[in-house]
């Protein structure tokens, strides 16, 4: 599974605002951070509000804040706000290729791959994964601190 830049970057927004929920962070904030385009996300936190993970702040010191449970709001949750799925997935290019045995055959474990990916997705939680990356950074810092340069 191949995503789109608009689920990474929604994956992006969503975890930085759930690290902190009660922090407010602007477009132009999360952006910075990861090294994307503004106008980009700008369109990403629309949908990201519309399906209520993320509240829009008006007025001074606003911006948008984490509006769900990261306890409960899966990678997958994230994802299929902007992801097609199931039958919406788009077949192959060729289906003459496709009508054959080995075409068949590749289709399969290309459902198998999205299945397992999918459900893999839809297992982690966004405070799992912020665990990992907690712990990750934490890694990095210590093994910087061990050799520094």
């Amino acid at each position: 599974m191949r995503l789109q830049k608009s689920s990474l970057y929604g994956l992006y927004a969503v975890l930085e605002l759930a690290a902190c929920p009660e922090r407010r962070l602007s477009t132009a904030e999360i952006a910075e951070t990861y090294g994307i385009s503004t106008h980009h996300l700008a369109k990403v936190m629309r949908t990201l509000v519309r399906a209520g993970l993320v509240l829009s702040v008006l007025g001074p010191g606003g911006g948008y804040r984490f509006a769900g449970n990261a306890a409960r709001v899966t990678l997958m949750d994230v994802i299929r706000l902007f992801e097609p799925m199931g039958s919406e997935i788009e077949p192959f290019d060729d289906e003459t290729a496709a009508a054959t045995g080995v075409g068949q055959a590749l289709r399969g474990v290309r459902d198998e791959i999205d299945e397992l990916a999918q459900a893999t997705l839809s297992s982690i939680t966004l405070k799992s994964l912020l665990k990992i990356a907690r712990r990750q950074a934490q890694s990095v810092t210590g093994a910087t601190a061990a050799n520094p340069a």
